[in-house]
C-alpha cells in the first residue's frame, strides 16, 4: 500500500510539500532558507537588544515595534522546523495534532502582526496630529493595555475554529500544499461539513485583518491631511519621513497576504511550486524585512546598530 493510501486511511498524519519536483535539489535549497531564517533571528534579535539596552528608545514607537520584532521571531520560531526540516530530509509528515498547533501560531501571529501595526498606526496619528498630548496619550500603562488587548485579540477567538479541525473526517488525500500548516489547507482535504469553519474563518479575516487595514488607510488620510495643513515644506516633508518605515512594514505584511489569498482563491491551475513559493513569501518575507527596514529607515536605530558593530569592532 502506497504511502497517500495510508494517509488516507488514518487521519493522524499529513504530507509536508516543499518544493514539487526539486526534491534532488533540496540541499542546496536549504542553504538560502537557512540563511534567510538566520537574518529573521539575527535581524529581531538585534533590533529587541538596542531597544531594551538604549534608554533614547524606551518611547511609544519603539515599544510597538519590540511588540512587531517579537511577534516576527515567533513566526520564524513556529515554522523553522518544518520548513528546513524538508529541505534537509530530516522529517516528510506531520501529526494532526502538531499540524493544528502550529496553525494556530501561524495565523494567530498574522492577528498579532495585523493589530501591531494598527497600534504603530495610532501612535504615528497621534504623534503627527496631536503632539502636544502625545506623551500624555501614550503612557507606559496604556501601551501595556494596548499589548495585552493585542494579545488577548490575537490568541482568544482563534481556538474555536482551530480546535474543530481535530474532529474533522480527513478523507482528501492528506498531503499539504506548503511545508507548514495551514487552517485553509486542512479544511481542504475535509470530508466533514466546514461550513462553521469557512464563514467564521472568514469573519476571522474581516474583523481582523481587513479591519485593521481599513483603520490604517483611515489614520494615514487624517495624517496626510493634518501634513498638508502645514505651511513649511521642510516640516511636511519631515513629518511623513516619520511614517515610512511604517509604510513600509504594512506594505511587506499585507501585499503577500494578499499573493497567498488570490493564488488559493484563483490560482487551482497554477503550478504547485507557486503555491509553495507564496505560502514561504507570506511566513518569511515580513520577518526578514521588518529589521531591515527599521534599521535603515529610523535614524534612532540606524545609529545605535552602527554604534553596537563600531564597538564589536574595537
Amino acid at each position: 500500500m502506497s504511502l497517500i493510501s495510508i494517509l488516507n486511511v488514518s487521519s493522524s498524519r499529513f504530507i509536508l510539500t516543499g518544493f514539487p519536483g526539486l526534491e534532488v535539489h533540496y540541499v542546496w535549497i536549504s542553504i538560502p532558507f537557512s540563511t534567510i531564517y538566520a537574518m529573521v533571528f539575527l535581524g529581531n534579535c538585534m533590533v529587541l537588544h538596542v531597544i531594551r539596552t538604549e534608554p533614547s528608545l524606551h518611547q511609544p514607537m519603539f515599544y510597538f515595534l519590540a511588540m512587531l520584532a517579537l511577534t516576527d521571531l515567533c513566526m520564524g520560531l513556529s515554522t523553522i522546523y518544518t520548513v528546513l526540516g524538508v529541505l534537509w530530509g530530516i522529517i516528510h509528515e506531520i501529526s494532526l495534532d502538531s499540524c493544528i498547533a502550529q496553525s494556530y501560531f501561524i495565523h494567530g501571529l498574522s492577528f498579532t502582526e495585523s493589530s501591531v501595526l494598527l497600534a504603530m498606526a495610532f501612535d504615528r496619528y497621534i504623534a503627527i496630529c496631536n503632539p502636544l498630548r502625545y506623551s500624555s496619550i501614550l503612557t507606559n500603562d496604556k501601551i501595556m493595555k494596548i499589548g495585552v488587548a493585542i494579545l488577548c485579540r490575537s490568541s482568544l477567538l482563534i481556538p474555536p475554529v482551530i480546535i474543530r479541525l481535530k474532529f474533522l473526517n480527513y478523507c482528501r488525500p492528506h498531503i499539504l500544499s506548503h511545508s507548514f500548516c495551514l487552517h485553509q489547507d486542512l479544511i481542504r482535504m475535509a470530508c466533514s461539513d466546514i461550513r462553521f469553519n469557512s464563514i467564521y474563518g472568514l469573519a476571522l479575516v474581516i474583523s481582523n485583518l481587513l479591519w485593521d487595514a481599513v483603520l490604517i488607510l483611515i489614520s494615514y488620510i487624517m495624517i496626510l491631511h493634518a501634513v498638508l495643513a502645514i505651511a513649511s515644506r521642510d516640516e511636511r516633508i519631515k513629518s511623513l519621513q516619520t511614517c515610512v518605515s511604517h509604510i513600509c512594514a504594512v506594505s511587506v505584511f499585507y501585499i503577500p497576504i494578499i499573493g497567498l489569498t488570490m493564488v488559493h482563491r484563483f490560482g487551482k491551475h497554477l503550478s504547485p511550486l507557486v503555491h509553495v513559493l507564496m505560502g514561504n513569501i507570506y511566513i518569511l518575507f515580513p520577518p526578514l524585512m521588518n529589521p531591515i527596514i527599521y534599521s535603515i529607515k529610523t535614524q534612532q536605530i540606524r545609529r545605535r546598530v552602527q554604534r553596537l558593530f563600531y564597538l564589536k569592532r574595537m
